[in-house]
This record gives C-alpha cells, structure tokens and sequence, in this order.
C-alpha cells in the first residue's frame, strides 16, 4: 500500500521568528517603495484617498507576498536543517550557502554579465539574499527548529 510522504516537522516558534527574519531582511530592500508610498500619504488631502490609491494596493500585495514567502523560504531551511541533521553553525553555514548558490548564484551571473547592472545594485541584492539564506539558517540553527530534542 502507497503511502503519502508528509512534511518534515519543524518547530512553530522558529517558522514564526524565521519568517520575521527573513521579512526583515527583505524589507531593508524594499524600504524605498514603502517610503515612497508613506510620502504620497502625506501629500495625500485625506486617508480615505491614500486608501484608495494604486500605490497602497501596490506597497500591500508586495507586504503581503514577502511575508508568505518568507514563511514558506524559513520553513524549507528549518526542513532542511532537520533532514540534514544539522546541529552545528559551520555546518548552517555551509547548508545557507548551498542555498544561497543554488537559489541566487544564476540571477547573480545573469545581472553581471547580460543585463550589465551596476555592482552596487548587485552587491545590494547579494548581501540580502546572503542574510535570507547563510544568516536564516545560521539564525534557525541558533534558535532550534525540531519540535522534539530527542528525534
């Protein structure tokens, strides 16, 4: 008989502080748009019109979808910190950096190398995918994410 394979368990407390982690992290990039918007709002003439505007629902959806993707990236390090066994930070370092190159090495290349950004722009982006990656799980090693000491 076939059976389901469930999800790694992982600690409700170190998905909840991962997730503000990582939301952290990726908000100090974001910050410009959010502190654009805040200016509109105060040139804006009431708060019923601020609430109304394009750019309130723009700055929303973004808050809204870096929030559920920071939970669901903090949920898949915690997973797999746990399946990996990882217990110590040389060894969350290393498991953040596999991420890290797995998960923004190509658009790092691409950026360099076809798009020809600016350094700067492309060092902004590596230092906060390096925090969401090398820093969450260093982050999550430190706080513990499996639900029982003794799995």
């Amino acid at each position: 008989m076939s059976r389901t394979i469930d999800l790694p368990p992982v600690k409700p407390s170190a998905i909840a502080l991962g997730t503000i982690f990582t939301h952290t992290s990726a908000l100090a990039v974001m910050a410009p748009l959010f502190g654009e918007t805040y200016n509109r709002a105060v040139r804006a003439n009431s708060s019923e019109e601020f609430l109304k505007s394009k750019e309130t629902a723009s700055a929303a959806t973004v808050w809204g979808s870096s929030i559920v993707g920071a939970g669901i990236q903090t949920y898949g390090v915690a997973a797999l910190i746990n399946a990996t066994g990882t217990l110590t930070y040389k060894g969350a370092a290393y498991l953040g950096s596999i991420v890290f190159f797995a998960s923004a090495a190509p658009s790092l290349i691409s950026h360099v190398l076809q798009e020809r950004r600016p350094l700067d722009t492309v060092a902004v982006g590596v230092v906060q995918r390096l925090f969401e990656t090398v820093g969450l799980s260093l982050f999550l090693t430190w706080w513990g994410t499996r639900t029982s000491p003794f799995d």
